[in-house]
């Protein structure tokens, strides 16, 4: 199996810091059609923010990440174990998962690797569930600002693997019988300081970074300072969230 793609581990503190969580109702959905709560799998946790949402509602939760230093600035919950291995290669026993999670990190994965994984560890009637969320929205003005960020001065800047999650994921395989789901309403309440910090953790902003010696959030602070207003009012910024959902 090839490396896997690193493009956290040398922010992995901000991104713990400065990402949204996934909707709280999204993983009480998920408990509520798993054939039973006993044991989640949570597949590319990165530092842990969806194993959290999951350890709310499962019994016992395996994180699993590649990441050494992703892992390291998980949260400690008593649910929760937390494993440094990728989720093509999985230490969890046959048929054992209820629920198989991933969020935001089905578009590292090698897809055929990993769902072998998943029918090898998956119990009988248990869920495959995926989640990610798209470009963020906070008003037209703002908008404007952040996108010429995100698609102009960062474009070249993505991996390629972006698209995937710009697209939702339509085209990758999903080998599973599809579970419908209703919508999820993803967003948070945040200050303009809130804001810039996540723009500083995207994958992109700090390849930037690391090739042209330039912050490029630094560099589109006043434009958006002007679009945010007072510094300190608080504004909800929202994320299309989106799921496949299949059963085994």
């Amino acid at each position: 199996m090839p490396p896997f793609k690193d493009h956290f581990s040398g922010h992995a503190t901000l991104y713990r810091d400065a990402r949204p969580l996934p909707p709280a109702d999204w993983f009480a959905w998920l408990a509520g059609q798993a054939p039973d709560t006993t044991l989640a799998w949570d597949a590319g946790c990165g530092n842990g923010q969806a194993s959290l949402g999951l350890a709310a509602h499962f019994e016992r939760v395996v994180a699993t990440d590649p990441s050494t230093t992703q892992i390291a600035q998980a949260s400690a919950h008593p649910a929760i174990d937390y494993r440094v291995e990728p989720a093509e290669q999985s230490s969890l026993a046959a048929g054992s998962v209820s629920l198989v999670s991933v969020s935001q990190a089905l578009h590292w994965f090698d897809l055929d690797a990993f769902h072998a994984q998943v029918r090898r560890v998956a119990k009988r009637g248990a869920l495959l569930a995926v989640s990610a969320y798209g470009n963020c929205s906070v008003d037209r003005t703002v908008d404007a600002v952040e996108w010429k960020l995100y698609a102009d001065t960062l474009g070249g800047d993505w991996p390629p693997e972006r698209a995937l999650v710009d697209s939702g994921y339509q085209g990758l395989a999903f080998p599973f019988d599809p579970v419908s789901a209703p919508s999820f309403a993803m967003h948070a309440e945040w200050n303009l300081a809130q804001f810039l910090a996540y723009l500083r953790s995207w994958s992109a902003t700090q390849r930037h970074l690391k090739r042209t010696g330039i912050d490029p959030v630094e560099a589109a602070t006043p434009a958006l300072a002007d679009a945010w207003g007072e510094p300190g009012r608080v504004r909800t910024v929202r994320w299309p969230f989106f799921t496949r959902v299949g059963r085994l």
